[in-house]
């Protein structure tokens, strides 16, 4: 069966781009293994750099009932803290909110859904063949990858970053207790950073990052969070007083922050498939909607001719990505190696409360602009 574009993820990134090349008539398939509504590992904190073209797509964040974010708080290891107003603030708002909201947006206008799971993806004759675990095959001109963070498709394209370590492993669960609709909060601990904000259920999702050899000298996730997460002073009173919404948390393991190819063997990659920026810059959703909306239309415009060439396409967004989003992940990284090591964190943090104008200034790096300018 042949579609112009085929997506291969339906998350953030996946849907979005489903959307906008639906809404342009361009005959689409996204293929996605789960089925939704889902919880995801996510911060569920998203830049409000991305909401006039999630309004323009169809889908309005406060009208599902989005937390207004405009404030943060950071804590060191030793729970010292400073506080900023956000520059540009965001909302919060559930995976399992958002991602099945745009589904029935993608799904209105037009776009084909497929719950099944791609093995494989072949490129030849200036087309792609798609093939799944049901044993479909599928031939299209362009395929963006959406899959996210790691995927057996990584394996198969021999992507270079799939063969090397990844130590990190990622927590979350939602919790109900008091907490104020409008912070977002991020607290450090020995090995890694805990964040946690309101979502539309009025639940608190928590969610932290730790290297994995760091948890596993505990027994499990309770235990861990006890004797070390808890050390910093907001954590513990978080564990203690919250009570956990999900039956248990959810986990993800194996994640890597090595360097990813927005382009590679002529798939359009997009969100954590491209490169994952470092969950304390609290960006990472925005920029998968933000590369959504690049990739998806640039293949618009391939589609209807305004770009000549595959190689024109393929140049074009690769340059878009890294202008937007090549020194966001950059700075992700020198902020993550600073909050880890504890000694470097306390001074950063000691350095901001003596001149707190710099926070907004560092926050800056990791975001982007309202007004997207291509």
């Amino acid at each position: 069966m042949k579609y112009q574009s085929i997506i291969i993820g339906g998350g953030l990134a996946g849907l979005v781009s489903a959307i906008q090349l639906s809404k342009q008539n361009i005959k689409v398939l996204l293929i996605e293994k789960n089925s939704y509504p889902k919880h995801k590992v996510c911060g569920e904190y998203i830049s409000n750099e991305v909401i006039p073209y999630l309004r323009e797509l169809g889908f309005d964040p406060f009208a599902n009932g989005a937390k207004k974010i405009n404030k943060l708080t950071i804590s060191n290891s030793k729970s010292r803290t400073v506080n900023s107003q956000l520059p540009l603030g965001g909302f919060g708002i559930s995976r399992y909110c958002i991602d099945n909201a745009l589904l029935e947006l993608a799904k209105s206008n037009g776009a084909e859904i497929l719950q099944d799971t791609v093995t494989d993806v072949q490129f030849g004759h200036d087309q792609f063949k798609v093939s799944t675990s049901h044993k479909k095959t599928f031939h299209t001109n362009y395929v963006i990858g959406a899959y996210g963070k790691r995927s057996n498709i990584d394996k198969q394209l021999s992507r270079n970053f799939i063969k090397k370590s990844s130590p990190y492993l990622a927590v979350k669960a939602h919790y109900r207790g008091s907490f104020p609709d409008d912070e977002v909060h991020l607290h450090n601990f020995a090995g890694g950073y805990c964040g946690l904000s309101k979502v539309e259920s009025d639940h608190i999702n928590v969610c932290y990052i730790t290297d994995y050899n760091s948890f596993k000298k505990y027994k499990n996730i309770e235990t861990f969070q006890n004797e070390v997460m808890s050390q910093n002073a907001y954590l513990k009173k978080a564990f203690q007083k919250y009570k956990m919404v999900f039956d248990k948390p959810l986990t993800i393991s194996q994640i890597s922050f090595e360097h990813k190819q927005a382009v590679y063997k002529h798939i359009l990659m997009c969100g954590d498939s491209a490169g994952m920026i470092h969950p304390l810059a609290g960006n990472g959703m925005s920029m998968a909607i933000r590369a959504a909306e690049m990739s998806s239309k640039l293949i618009s415009e391939a589609i209807k001719g305004t770009i000549n060439s595959r190689e024109q396409l393929e140049e074009e967004y690769h340059r878009m990505w890294n202008k937007e989003f090549k020194k966001r992940l950059n700075a992700g990284h020198i902020l993550s190696k600073l909050f880890r090591i504890t000694f470097l964190s306390d001074i950063v943090i000691t350095f901001i409360k003596i001149f707190p104008f710099l926070l907004p200034i560092i926050i800056k790096q990791t975001h982007g602009r309202q007004n997207f300018d291509h």
